[in-house]
């Protein structure tokens, strides 16, 4: 383990997007994402953490999927399972910074760094892959968190 990482936690776990996108959408090709945020709500000792923009895109995705009923429900059980991490115009700043190909994928990064979560789950593991200091995992390998 490199120094750098030795400052992140690792029971800090930090969730993306998509994987919330697709873990709360009831549709079965999005199983894995299901699947892992089963397990990771399973998980004893560890802290859980997502951002508000990934509240506001999930919000944004599923206003024309689902009843604003449905989308309360999904947030409230978000706020409820989550740390969820504010982002500041100093956190745009460094995303802008960072050498991740997609700036909203920087964001969620500084926004996982904050909290010094080690492990950031994602789809995206390509977007993720150049960022330093990180473990990225897909729900798929989600189990090589040990219980």
């Amino acid at each position: 383990m490199t120094k750098r990482a030795l400052s992140f936690n690792p029971n800090h776990i930090f969730v993306d997007t998509n994987v919330l996108v697709g873990g709360y959408s009831g549709d079965a090709k999005f199983q894995k994402d299901d699947d892992c945020l089963r397990y990771l709500f399973s998980l004893t000792g560890k802290r859980l953490y997502i951002s508000s923009l990934s509240v506001a895109q999930l919000i944004s995705v599923y206003q024309k999927k689902k009843s604003n009923e449905e989308i309360t429900h999904v947030v409230r059980e978000l706020q409820h399972r989550f740390n969820i991490i504010d982002f500041t115009a100093k956190d745009i700043d460094a995303a802008l910074k960072e050498t991740g190909a997609d700036i909203e994928d920087n964001v969620q990064f500084v926004l996982a760094k904050k909290q010094k979560c080690y492990i950031v789950v994602t789809n995206n593991y390509k977007d993720y892959r150049f960022l330093q200091g990180i473990e990225v995992l897909r729900p798929a390998k989600i189990r090589k968190i040990p219980q």
